[in-house]
Formats: C-alpha cells, sequence, structure tokens
C-alpha cells in the first residue's frame, strides 16, 4: 500500500456519503490527505451526536503523510480535526478564514501548540514534496471555498472542494473565467469533484438573489421574526443583517456556532457592516415588531436555539403571530426532527416560511449546468466524483462522459484508484469504517458500545440478580429489575413470573459454570412469552461473605 511509480487516489470519506470528507492522494512513497471532516449522526446511533472517519490506514502510515490541506471550514471538511489532529502529527494548511475557525476548535480542545496550523494567502502555494498544492478561489456559501491545483510527478489534479457559479457572491469571490480556462490549460489529468446536485437540473443561483425573497418575508411579519440557517452560511449572514437595518429591526443572536462564525469572519475582514447584536433580555423588552432573531437549529438538531425555543426551554419566546422563516434547505434524513420543531411550532402559533413559499435559500453546490461549465472550463481526461450517495455519484460519472470528458470512474470510501500511468483503474481497496464521539470518549462505530446500546432501546434491559450464601446456594429470591421492557400495569405479575423462572432454572443447573447463562435464558423466555420482546439480561450474583 505504498504508492510506488503512480497516483493514486483514495478516499476514507465522503464518498458513498454526503459528509466526512477525507481524501488522499498519493504518489512515490507519500501521501497528501485533502480535508479532514466529520457528519452527524442520526436515530441509528443513540446518544450519539458525531462522527468521525476511521484514519487506521493512513495513521498506520503517518511517516509518509506529508501533510494535510483544508478546502474549506464547513464541519464536513474540518469537523474531526480537533478529536483526530493529535494522533496524525503532521501539519495542517488552510486560508485565514478556514484557519481562524480550526484555531478556535483547536483552543477549546486543549490543541494549541500541540497542532501545527500554517496559513496560507488566498491563491497561495505550498510545496509538499513530491506534491506542489494552489488555492483557487470558487465560489461557496462560507467564505473562501478553495479549489486545489495538486500538482504531481505523474499529472495534475484539481480538487474542487464545495462549489458553486455564483456571479454575484454577497461575500469572498469566485475565480474568473479567465482563471478557470488557465486551468484547463495547463493540463488537468482528473478532475476531483462535487456530486451533491447533479441530479438537479437548473443552476444552483446566486447568494445575492435570496436577498428579495428574505426581506419581503420578514416585512410582512406582524410580530418578532426568527430565522434560521446554517451558521456557517456568512454571505446569508450578511444579507440577513442587512435585511434587519432595511426592516429596521434589530438582530439578536442565538447559537455558538453564529456566535463564532461571525468572531472569525469579522477578524479576517468579513461581515465588518454586519449590525450591532442586542441581547436576549433586550430583546424580549423590544416591541415584537422591532426584532429579528437569527437561531441555530434549521435541521432540527434537539440541543441547538431554534428546538429549545420551539419547546420553551430557552430565554427567548415566541408567541401567536411571530414568523419563523427556514432560510435553508432540508438535509435529506432530517425531515422527521425538522417536522417536530415545526409542529411545535404551529403548537406556539408561529407561522413557519420555507423555501416553498418564497426564494429565500440557494444551495452552495453545482448543479447540471454549473457541474457541465467546468468541464469546459478545466477539460479533464478523467473526472472523480466525489462529495455524494452513491446515486450522485454515479450518475455524475455518467454526466461527465455524456459531456465528452474522455473518462471517468465511480468509486467509494476504501477503492484505491490509479489515475496514472494508464488510469484510471481500481487496483486494490482498504478497510474503512465510522468512529462515534461517545460524550468525551472515541469509539468504533460497530463496536460493542453501540450494538448494545442499539439492543437496549429496542428491547430494554432486565438486570437479575441472585443472593448467594457462603455455599453457593440461593439465599433467598432472586431480584429481578426489568427496564424499557413492555410490561407496563402487568409489572409486578411479570416481576413474579421471571422470578419463579429464575430460581427454577438456578435449581436445574447442573453446571455451577454455566449457572448465570442458564438463569438469563430462563428469564429472557420468560419475557419473551410476556412481551414477544428478547431484552438484554443481565444476571449478577451477589455472595455472602464467608
Amino acid at each position: 500500500m505504498t504508492p510506488g511509480e503512480e497516483l493514486l487516489f483514495l478516499a476514507l470519506g465522503g464518498s458513498g456519503e454526503i459528509g466526512m470528507n477525507v481524501n488522499l492522494y498519493g504518489t512515490q512513497g507519500k501521501w497528501l490527505m485533502v480535508d479532514l471532516g466529520l457528519t452527524f449522526a442520526d436515530s441509528d446511533y443513540p446518544g450519539i451526536d458525531l462522527i468521525l472517519p476511521e484514519l487506521e490506514f493512513i495513521e498506520q502510515r503517518r511517516d509518509q503523510l506529508v501533510g494535510i490541506v483544508l478546502t474549506h471550514g464547513h464541519e464536513d471538511h474540518i469537523g474531526a480535526i480537533p478529536y483526530l489532529a493529535a494522533d496524525l502529527k503532521v501539519p495542517f494548511y488552510a486560508t485565514p478564514f478556514t484557519a481562524g475557525l480550526i484555531a478556535g476548535k483547536l483552543e477549546e480542545e486543549g490543541l494549541i501548540g500541540k497542532v501545527k496550523l500554517h496559513i496560507i494567502q488566498r491563491d497561495g502555494s505550498i510545496d509538499l514534496d513530491p506534491f506542489k498544492i494552489t488555492f483557487k478561489a470558487l465560489a461557496h456559501s462560507i467564505p473562501e471555498g478553495n479549489g486545489l491545483v495538486i500538482e504531481t510527478p505523474h499529472g495534475k489534479i484539481f480538487h474542487t472542494g464545495d462549489w458553486k457559479i455564483d456571479e454575484t457572491p454577497v461575500l469572498g469571490e469566485m475565480s474568473s473565467d479567465k482563471v478557470m480556462h488557465d486551468i484547463g490549460d495547463s493540463g488537468i489529468l482528473a478532475l476531483v469533484c462535487d456530486s451533491t446536485n447533479v441530479f438537479q437540473e437548473m443552476p444552483s443561483g446566486s447568494e445575492a438573489g435570496v436577498h428579495a425573497g428574505l426581506r419581503q418575508a420578514v416585512e410582512e411579519a406582524k410580530g418578532r421574526v426568527l430565522v434560521t440557517t446554517f451558521a456557517s452560511n456568512a454571505a446569508r449572514l450578511q444579507t440577513l443583517g442587512q435585511v434587519a437595518i432595511e426592516t429596521g429591526r434589530k438582530l439578536c443572536v442565538a447559537g455558538r456556532s453564529l456566535d463564532r462564525i461571525l468572531r472569525v469572519a469579522r477578524a479576517n475582514g468579513y461581515l465588518l457592516d454586519f449590525p450591532d447584536t442586542v441581547r436576549f433580555d433586550e430583546a424580549m423588552r423590544l416591541p415584537r415588531n422591532e426584532v429579528m432573531i437569527l437561531a441555530t437549529g434549521g435541521q432540527g438538531e434537539p440541543r441547538a436555539a431554534l428546538s429549545r425555543v420551539a419547546f420553551g426551554s430557552h430565554e427567548l419566546k415566541l408567541v401567536s403571530g411571530d414568523t419563523v422563516i427556514f432560510s435553508s434547505k432540508q438535509i435529506p434524513g432530517n425531515e422527521i426532527a425538522i417536522g417536530r420543531i415545526m409542529n411545535a411550532l404551529s403548537d406556539l402559533g408561529a407561522i413557519t416560511v420555507t423555501d416553498r413559499q418564497l426564494h429565500i435559500h440557494v444551495s452552495g453546490h453545482p448543479g447540471r449546468p454549473e457541474l457541465a461549465q467546468m468541464y469546459k472550463w478545466i477539460r479533464p481526461e478523467i473526472v472523480v466524483p466525489v462529495h455524494g450517495e452513491a446515486r450522485h455519484m454515479a450518475e455524475q460519472a455518467r454526466f461527465a462522459l455524456a459531456c465528452g470528458v474522455p473518462k471517468s470512474i465511480y468509486q467509494k470510501n476504501g477503492d484505491i484508484v490509479r489515475l496514472a500511468p494508464k488510469g484510471p483503474k481500481k487496483v486494490g481497496t482498504v478497510r474503512t469504517g465510522r468512529l462515534v464521539l461517545d460524550g468525551d470518549v472515541i469509539l468504533t462505530a460497530d463496536g460493542a458500545t453501540i450494538g448494545e446500546r442499539r439492543k437496549l432501546s429496542v428491547n430494554g434491559i432486565i438486570a437479575v440478580a441472585l443472593p448467594l450464601d457462603a455455599n453457593g446456594r440461593l439465599s433467598g429470591k432472586p431480584l429481578v429489575r426489568p427496564l424499557g421492557v413492555p410490561v407496563e400495569a402487568d409489572r409486578s405479575d411479570f416481576i413474579a413470573d421471571a422470578t419463579d423462572a429464575a430460581t427454577r432454572a438456578f435449581g436445574e443447573a447442573v453446571d455451577s459454570d454455566k449457572l448465570r447463562e442458564a438463569v438469563r435464558l430462563a428469564v429472557r423466555r420468560c419475557a419473551t412469552v410476556w412481551t414477544g420482546k428478547k431484552p438484554i439480561v443481565e444476571v449478577m450474583a451477589v455472595s455472602a461473605e464467608r
């Protein structure tokens, strides 16, 4: 698995899923990593908020890793850094805004001084032998989105990161038509490209285009207005700040991630004309038609500000006639959580406005016309789709060929693809996986803890304590305590029956080593008869002191 006189590509995350982006390029015995992101957990991971990439492959080859380059500051591209950076022991490289976000994360985890973070100016270059990387500005929904021109002895890569074509960006910049043509003219072997919106027939649209819709929504609101959007969408924050000024409303910001984005953006020369904000208590004292709240939680996150407002556990309150504007797109998989929030807002009498009613959101990823334009600009020999579920990447591989790109390849996490010479070709696979952040502990996503927790969430647990005398005989009735087992009104009768089953199993056991297993099986059979479920049963022998 050490790259030789060849150019390899390997995704450890982000190929076959949207989120958790980690990409490796290998040549002449060295690897370069692009991005180190995370994803957010769903109901398949009870008690878990964050999912991290399993980096076993590259951790075993740390001496071959020359560095990690970050395309932009979204969590699915930088979010895993504070949890995994210390183990990799290599420097990170990012442009100023992204570096500011990373520095804040490192500080929170006590890693300042332990992880090398290098700031690269816009359009800057770095030499990480045998790679040379040049940052190229691309429009996205966060400042300083970057594509990367990666020069290697076997050809050039253009790695897009997340991008769109926005001819009137609110913040930051996009590369000019000439700059993109010049990249293509330099000769690009492979375009490694975002696939998120490949099924979208229309361009994503300019960020500037949502201003009118947002202003209309706020102007028509009679009471308080709460707007929720992606915290990292600094361009949207710029627009909302302007709308607040134009409609004569004071701004109140609710959410740590919003505070962080605003702080880092201002430190790097963005959002300098964003209006001053008011505290929660002041916002609640203002006339309702003179305040606008910006809040996190538009994807239904239970601990975010919007959820706490909706369920009445936040200092900020909404009442009948207030308006909540969802200036964001529902991420697939979040529909139920978002619906729960919307129903709670409806119970309060609040009015909800989404992008189905007004033009108040545009995506930060390219639709089909934008992808076709990128192919014309770059003219790659190969397109390698990334950043998407299987259907997105397979479709982009087909679309690229239909647009005249000579070659494309569908790959997924763990596939080693040789891009040169004589590529593209899959030449091997490596193990990939997921880690979960469980409290302060990082565990494997398919390990015993998460497996047990899933079983507990489905079937419940029964604890059985066997009181034993000094000779190993029962000194009293077994104690049975069901938790999460559906016996409800019959609880006492079930406990009596399970206690009898445990007592009989104990008396019938002929092998002391298998005694607890006999009791466990007997109690579980009893629970299955009563409920149809197969709960976890834990048996503990409590012996009297001799």
